[in-house]
């Protein structure tokens, strides 16, 4: 047995609806502006013909379940929501062809992926990495696992409301790459494992909460998300 000078750190993991098991995380994957008018309102509109998806990642750390409470964060004045479908990864692939991405599928979540947006815009406008804005303590925010094995999702509503008044509100067929383009294109990159979550892209509305704030959500058949925002430390 190994012996390590303190504890490692626990394993991360999500309820799975419908089961005892939990669902172990591995690694958290985020799509970069993949809906237009999101794309639009933070000043860099996309034009898929000529790009590609781009992605961050958030250290898994980051993940708490939905129904938490969490501090709002230091060093920010500006902490913004983001409403998305998560999918979440059952099997392995590596460079994984479109029409064969509904078979890595385990199910799907919906999250919240929560920005320090004025230190990502410095950041951004400075071309420096966006870390410190998007891999934020407790800020990816999930709610249970739908397993949904081999299904693909391509429309749905997607909602969110801030203190009960709707902030977003989008389908899932707006996505500028699909669930299917995302699997390929990322799988070139990285050995997807069972684990990894994908947090596929926020529609247009994001905007700033402050302590007190709770934040609802849900994407139409997956399920809701719920975030309260408690005071700074």
């Amino acid at each position: 047995m190994a012996k390590y000078l303190f504890n490692p750190p626990e394993v991360q993991s999500l309820p799975i609806q419908g089961k005892e098991e939990r669902f172990p995380i591995n690694r958290l994957f985020f799509v970069g502006r993949n809906y237009h008018a999101h794309a639009v309102e933070m000043g860099r509109p996309v034009d898929k013909s000529v790009e590609r998806p781009f992605y961050f990642t958030k250290s898994r750390d980051t993940l708490v379940q939905s129904g938490a409470t969490v501090a709002y964060p230091p060093e920010t004045q500006n902490y913004h929501f983001e409403m998305e479908l998560v999918v979440v990864i059952g099997k392995p692939g590596f460079r994984v062809k479109a029409e064969n991405a509904h078979e890595i599928i385990y199910g799907y979540a919906t999250g919240l992926d929560m920005t320090r947006r004025d230190l990502q815009l410095v950041a951004r406008d400075k071309g420096r990495p966006w870390d410190l804005g998007k891999d934020v303590e407790q800020s990816s925010v999930s709610s249970e696992v739908v397993p949904m094995e081999g299904v693909i999702i391509d429309q749905g509503e997607i909602a969110l409301k801030v203190n009960g008044e709707t902030k977003q509100k989008s389908d899932v067929n707006k996505l500028i790459w699909n669930v299917r383009e995302i699997i390929a294109d990322l799988s070139l990159f990285y050995h997807l494992q069972p684990g990894d979550l994908i947090y596929t892209g926020t529609p247009e509305g994001v905007n700033a909460v402050v302590a007190g704030d709770r934040i609802t959500g849900y994407v139409a058949g997956v399920g809701e998300v719920a975030l309260t925002v408690g005071a700074a430390e």
